[in-house]
């Protein structure tokens, strides 16, 4: 994994979130067995969008901000929230099987407790789904988002099952080809339900495509527009969103002709910076200019994983537990911002990329420097 990239390190269990998986940390407790994989069905058309020739360029600030930091950027117009589909309500879903709260609640007193509690354990993450299961996928995207209408909360989804994932590297794996990840995608839309939720499908998957030849890439793209696609028909108040990779990837530009193949345009728009660190204002920066240069339908937003970026990225680019960083903004669906639909924590703070701990494992001790 390059260190540009959006890393996320998954060995036995997935790195930076509560995870659905058969292995690691051990089974999900609300995953019902289910048989057979289903059927694939042709899924419409959806038109692609004209680019936009607006294209400028980044201008990245290096002040750090806190959690409770507000950016100055002026708030969307009435006109401009009209313009977005589907408002969502403010409540995430917090899954109640994490790391984290394994740990909070088997260690009451240990003297970090209290801090990792309240500043991590009591706030939503998303729910990674990164193992090829397509017999068992449906029930368990159910059992959480079962859960979160329950609790009249928005859950986070992340399918993360693309076949060359990562481009073999820490976080190699996922289906065996993309007819087996098709039939997959289509299993985990069948356990969306019919209330709100957000999809952020399959991170790395656009940014770090530079990897595969020409005709795999293709191949790829076409495979994620139908999986939005297939999204979206099974639930149509899901919010789909692409990968963008992050403000020191790929230029605005780039990133959005590689959206535009992958159908990010028919979608509800893009997710930046997960499991990475780089500012909100540089993300929301990024992001918009990303948006500007993919066209498309004015509704279009950006999510933004602010879950270890308080401090910024360090400036020695490293990307694996890098010392002094600390979290970002809590989890929100109202950001104030144009354009900005959620601030997310696709990673959950604490689980480390594998140089302060096991990957994919919560380390108490890097927790509390991220939370303190």
């Amino acid at each position: 994994m390059v260190a540009a990239a959006s890393v996320v390190a998954l060995v036995g269990t997935v790195t930076g979130m509560v995870s659905a998986l058969d292995h690691g940390r051990g089974s999900d407790q609300a995953r019902p067995e289910v048989t057979g994989t289903p059927s694939r069905a042709p899924l419409p058309a959806l038109p692609e969008p004209s680019p936009s020739p607006s294209r400028t360029t980044r201008t990245p600030t290096a002040e750090p901000e806190t959690p409770e930091q507000q950016a100055p950027t002026p708030s969307p117009t009435r006109a401009e929230r009209k313009q977005r589909t589907d408002a969502v309500t403010p409540r995430l879903y917090r899954h109640p099987d994490s790391q984290v709260l394994d740990w909070v609640r088997a260690h009451p007193d240990d003297p970090r407790t209290a801090l990792i509690a309240s500043r991590i354990a009591d706030r939503p993450a998303a729910v990674w789904f990164a193992d090829y299961s397509p017999d068992t996928i449906a029930a368990k995207v159910r059992a959480v988002t079962a859960g979160a209408a329950a609790q009249g909360r928005v859950p986070v989804l992340v399918p993360y099952a693309i076949p060359d994932r990562d481009c073999g590297g820490a976080s190699q794996g996922g289906a065996p080809d993309l007819e087996a990840y098709d039939a997959w995608i289509d299993a985990f839309a069948e356990g969306l339900g019919s209330d709100e939720v957000i999809v952020i499908l399959e991170p790395d998957s656009v940014a770090q495509s530079d990897c595969l030849p020409d005709a795999d890439r293709a191949a790829r793209f076409a495979s994620l527009a139908r999986a939005g696609r297939a999204l979206k028909a099974a639930n149509p108040r899901a919010r789909v969103y692409y990968d963008a990779g992050h403000s020191g990837w790929n230029p605005p530009d780039k990133q959005a002709a590689l959206l535009r193949q992958a159908g990010a345009g028919a979608a509800d728009g893009i997710f930046s910076n997960v499991s990475n660190f780089h500012t909100t204002a540089d993300e929301i920066a990024y992001d918009r200019q990303v948006l500007d240069a993919l066209g498309g339908p004015a509704s279009l937003g950006a999510v933004i994983d602010t879950s270890r970026n308080g401090n910024g990225a360090p400036p020695d680019h490293q990307w694996c537990d890098p010392a002094g960083r600390r979290i970002g903004r809590a989890p929100t669906l109202t950001t104030g911002e144009a354009r900005i639909d959620a601030y997310l924590w696709v990673k959950t703070p604490g689980e480390s990329d594998g140089c302060k701990g096991a990957p994919g494992t919560f380390t108490p001790s890097y927790a509390y420097d991220l939370a303190r």
